[in-house]
C-alpha cells in the first residue's frame, strides 16, 4: 500500500511505509526536471546535477557535460529509482514508529541531502527528540561550493522553504506517531 503502514511490518515499525502519493508529487514539483547537465547553484557553481535535482558528481560540470542531454524518460527512470532508494533509506534508519507526514518529510531530505547527509537527523528521530530533529532539518540550507579553489558554504535560498515544509510534521505539539494516536492527550 502506497503511504500507509501494512499489517505484519516485522520489527522495524515502519518495514511497510512509502512515500504517499501526495508527497512523491510534491517532491517531484520541487525537483524540477532539466533535461540536461547544469550547476545546481549557478555558472560555475555548485555540483554537477542533471534531471530531477540528481547529483551527476560533486564539483562543477565540465564543459563537455555541461553540453550533455537527458531524455524524459531518463529523468522519470532515475527519479523513480531515486525514491525507491531513499525510502528504503528511510526505512532502514529509523527505528522509531512515524507517522506518514514525517516520513514523507524524511523521504524529501534524504533525497536531496543523502542518507549519510540525514544521518544526525535519523539519530535525533530515533532518541524521540522530534524538536531536535526539526531544528536539524532547518538548519540544512547551506550547500558547499568551491570558488578560487577554496570551498566555503554558502544558504541555498530555494532550500529555506523547503526546509521549513520538512521540519514542520515534526514540530507540532505531540509529533503524533502511529503508537500515540490513541486519542489522548
Amino acid at each position: 500500500m502506497v503511504g500507509q503502514h501494512a499489517k505484519n511490518a516485522g520489527s522495524n515499525p515502519n518495514a511497510s511505509m512509502s512515500m504517499s502519493l501526495n508527497a512523491r508529487a510534491r517532491l517531484r514539483a520541487t525537483e524540477k526536471a532539466v533535461y540536461r547537465y547544469y550547476n545546481d547553484m549557478g555558472k560555475n557553481k555548485g555540483h554537477c546535477t542533471w534531471g530531477a535535482g540528481i547529483l551527476a558528481h560533486k564539483g562543477v560540470c565540465s564543459e563537455e557535460e555541461l553540453q550533455r542531454k537527458v531524455s524524459f524518460d531518463m529523468v522519470n527512470l532515475e527519479f523513480e529509482r531515486r525514491v525507491a532508494e531513499t525510502e528504503r533509506d528511510v526505512r532502514r534508519n529509523t527505528k522509531v514508529p512515524i507517522n506518514q507526514a514525517q516520513f514523507d518529510a524524511l523521504c524529501s531530505v534524504t533525497y536531496n541531502r543523502g542518507a549519510r547527509g540525514t544521518r544526525d537527523t535519523f539519530e535525533l528521530v530515533n532518541r524521540g527528540d522530534f524538536s531536535g530533529a526539526a531544528e536539524n532539518i532547518s538548519r540544512m540550507i547551506k550547500v558547499e561550493i568551491k570558488e578560487g579553489g577554496k570551498r566555503k558554504y554558502v544558504v541555498a535560498p530555494g532550500l529555506i522553504k523547503r526546509r521549513e515544509e520538512e521540519s514542520a510534521p515534526f514540530r507540532v505539539k505531540h509529533a503524533a506517531t502511529p503508537s500515540r494516536e490513541s486519542g489522548k492527550p
